[in-house]
């Protein structure tokens, strides 16, 4: 299929790419169309690519809802969402973070790949190559950081040296992120976990002090850094952190009675 204008995804949440790379070690191992088996050494159609991933969080691309789910013998755990006229296939999950029927904005999780992610893309029922739906969210979301004289502005990451008091604990609570947070999130949602209110209270101060020192908006604004902050918001980042990871790890402790590594039996009793 070749791509039209009327082929244009519109979102009002904007647009997202399937995950964001993090140490460029995400390869294709299998393009579009004819492929060469990389076991038996077989030619075949292959109806969309795959990438070597290492458990990587995957989002909504655009606003959508999941169609579908469930597991199968080739694609293993897999997600269908529906985003417009386009349907996207997720397979080979390791986990799975929506409901079916669920619906989403761009860049909200909708589950975790394993080692390895299997993108599908339809339009209109036709399939296409993936690669062309990536490389037109991306161009729309380069449209959307234009300025008025349309010149492209640079989309500003938090790519800053940010620490915690958590930082020597940064793998094991990345895979507990992995498996808890968006239930974390939901539970937050509907009221069935209530946040501390000294967490509430401290995070109150900080983002006053932050703004009366004009902290925000340094940068301009992107779905990963929608505050726009820069180097001076550091010290100021590392404090909600520090405030998030801590209730994100009462929770842990109040509802799934789970405890980092080396927690004494006293420290578990103050949770």
């Amino acid at each position: 299929m070749k791509y039209s204008q009327e082929m244009n995804l519109e979102s009002a949440s904007g647009y997202c790419m399937p995950f964001e790379e993090k140490n460029g070690n995400v390869v294709m191992t299998l393009g579009y169309g004819e492929q060469v088996h990389p076991q038996n050494g077989e030619r075949f159609f292959h109806h969309g690519i795959d990438l070597k991933t290492d458990k990587y969080l995957l989002k909504a691309l655009a606003d959508g809802s999941a169609t579908g789910m469930g597991t199968e013998k080739r694609h293993g755990m897999y997600l269908i969402m529906q985003y417009g006229n386009y349907v996207v296939k997720y397979g080979h999950l390791s986990n799975c973070y929506v409901r079916l029927g669920q619906s989403l904005t761009a860049g909200k999780p909708v589950g975790v790949s394993s080692d390895m992610l299997h993108l599908e893309v339809k339009f209109n029922d036709e399939e296409i190559d993936p690669r062309d739906f990536i490389t037109m969210l991306f161009s729309n979301m380069v449209h959307n950081n234009r300025d008025a004289n349309g010149e492209c502005q640079e989309i500003a990451y938090i790519d800053l040296p940010v620490t915690t008091k958590y930082d020597a604990r940064q793998t094991e609570i990345e895979d507990l992120m992995m498996r808890y947070f968006p239930e974390y999130i939901e539970a937050v949602q509907n009221g069935s976990y209530k946040v501390g209110k000294n967490v509430e209270q401290s995070l109150r101060n900080i983002f006053t002090i932050a703004t009366l020192k004009e902290y925000f908006f340094e940068k301009i604004p992107s779905a990963s850094n929608p505050l726009g902050i820069g180097e001076r918001s550091v010290p100021i980042a590392g404090k909600v952190q520090n405030l998030l990871i801590d209730d994100f790890m009462q929770y842990l402790a109040l509802k799934r009675q789970i405890f980092l590594s080396g927690t004494s039996d006293s420290e578990k009793k103050k949770h």
